[in-house]
């Protein structure tokens, strides 16, 4: 096994051990994006990782740093030693990637060992710009479909996942010290109040996906369906909770997720024909 291999097979493996709400490199993309997208993810993994699974704040912060200088060496040129660095130079000579999506992630995960709540919503979205946004962008580079329209349909639907993420996972964040609730609406409502805000701002941001949907190609169309119906799933469960997320964590079901995958599919066929539709007209 050469060198690049070796590198995609770490990738695969980083993808394959972690769960995420939403499915990755779904066999529904065609197989060189499927691959960009499982080396995007090793980053994007092992950046989370890093900041979350290196024992203290201060650890963390000096294991990001070396990562970011990694990274900016790796974009100025220098050959990478990093399994992820190794597997990503040949996407990202292939798409042309600029470094800033890559530097925002890391500088999120710097983030969150400094800031362990947010006062207001302006101040969320910031965060959320760098740790949810640059994700959305870099895969609409891999289908060909970066534009200032599309990014900032994108950011929406992105930040809306996250903040269904946030809201699904409060008992979660308070073990290890964080909230990405709102202080100002836990001020005037209590938690389950701040949860109930961050859930309506994610339904409001996510339906920026039916618009996005329809300027995509069909395979990334029924990924960005799945993707939306996924977080309206899981808005949904903290609903039924009645937004108790402090004490419970919701979980969409495997049959709600098959349902999911069927009304998906539905949907996007539906935006193929409104896009030939108006293609025709």
């Amino acid at each position: 096994m050469n060198e690049i291999d070796s590198a995609d097979a770490y990738c695969r493996l980083l993808a394959t051990r972690h769960y995420e709400n939403f499915a990755v490199a779904s066999k529904i993309v065609p197989g060189r994006i499927r691959l960009d997208l499982m080396r995007f993810y090793g980053f994007c993994r092992t950046t989370d990782d890093l900041g979350d699974e290196s024992g203290s704040s201060e650890a963390a912060l000096a294991r990001l740093a070396r990562w970011r200088e990694e990274t900016q060496a790796f974009f100025a040129g220098a050959a990478p030693v990093h399994p992820v660095l190794i597997a990503l130079r040949e996407t990202v000579e292939h798409y042309g990637l600029d470094k800033q999506p890559f530097l925002d992630l890391i500088a999120a995960n710097e983030q969150d060992q400094r800031v362990h709540s947010y006062d207001t919503w302006p101040q969320l979205e910031a965060y959320c710009m760098l740790s949810a946004a640059p994700v959305g962008r870099v895969v609409l580079r891999f289908f060909g479909i970066a534009s200032p329209i599309t990014e900032k349909l994108s950011d929406d639907v992105c930040i809306g996942l996250q903040l269904a993420n946030h809201a699904q996972d409060v008992s979660r964040d308070a073990k290890i010290g964080r909230s990405y609730v709102i202080q100002e609406d836990l001020a005037q409502g209590g938690t389950r109040g701040a949860v109930k805000a961050l859930v309506d701002r994610a339904r409001s941001l996510l339906a920026s996906g039916k618009t996005l949907e329809t300027m995509a190609p069909g395979a990334l169309r029924l990924q960005l369906a799945l993707y939306r119906l996924g977080g309206l799933a899981v808005c949904d469960a903290i609903e039924h909770l009645g937004y108790a997320t402090e004490v419970t964590r919701p979980s969409v079901s495997k049959r709600a997720k098959m349902g999911i995958l069927a009304r998906a599919a539905i949907e996007a066929a539906h935006r193929r024909s409104e896009v030939r539709n108006a293609e025709t007209a």
